[in-house]
C-alpha cells in the first residue's frame, strides 16, 4: 500500500482546517473594527472547501482508482450586512448616531474554530495511524 497517499490526503485536510481557522481568527479579530487601514469597512472572510480528484491505486484492495484531495479557497462575504450599533459618541457614528460594524457572527465563528480544531486533530490522528502502519510494515518486512 502506498502510505504517501494517506499522508498527502491528511496533509491536505490539515491545510484546509488551518485555512478555516485563519479565516475565523481574522473575522473575530475584526468584529469590532469600524474601518480598515484604507478606510473601507472590513468584509468578513468565508472559506469554501472542494476537492480535486487524483489517481489512487490501492494494491490488493477494492478502494477504487481515484481519491478526492480537499483544498480550501478564501473569499470575502460581500453580501454580509453590517451591524448597526447606536453609539452617538463614537467617531465613526453616522448622523443618527449609529456605527456600522462588520457583519461577523462571533458565535458562529467560534463554532467554526472549534470544528476546525477537532477536524485538525482527526487529521493528525490519521497521519499517526498511517505512520504506525508503515512502520509496522517495515518491521514485518525486515523480519524483526
Amino acid at each position: 500500500m502506498n502510505y504517501l497517499k494517506a499522508f498527502e490526503i491528511s496533509a491536505a485536510g490539515l491545510n484546509v482546517e488551518r485555512t478555516r481557522l485563519d479565516a475565523s481568527a481574522m473575522n473575530i479579530a475584526n468584529a469590532h473594527t469600524t474601518r480598515t487601514v484604507n478606510g473601507a469597512q472590513y468584509i468578513p472572510l468565508t472559506v469554501t472547501t472542494s476537492s480535486k480528484i487524483k489517481g489512487f491505486q490501492a494494491q490488493g484492495l477494492q478502494m477504487g482508482d481515484r481519491v478526492a484531495i480537499p483544498f480550501a479557497s478564501v473569499t470575502q462575504q460581500f453580501n454580509s450586512l453590517p451591524k448597526l450599533v447606536f453609539e452617538p459618541s463614537h467617531p465613526d457614528a453616522n448622523k443618527e448616531g449609529f456605527v456600522a460594524y462588520p457583519g461577523v457572527d462571533t458565535v458562529m465563528e467560534m463554532v467554526n474554530v472549534m470544528s476546525a480544531v477537532r477536524a485538525y486533530e482527526a487529521n493528525t490522528v490519521a497521519i499517526s495511524a498511517a505512520k504506525a502502519m508503515a512502520m509496522k510494515a517495515i518491521d514485518l518486512g525486515s523480519g524483526a
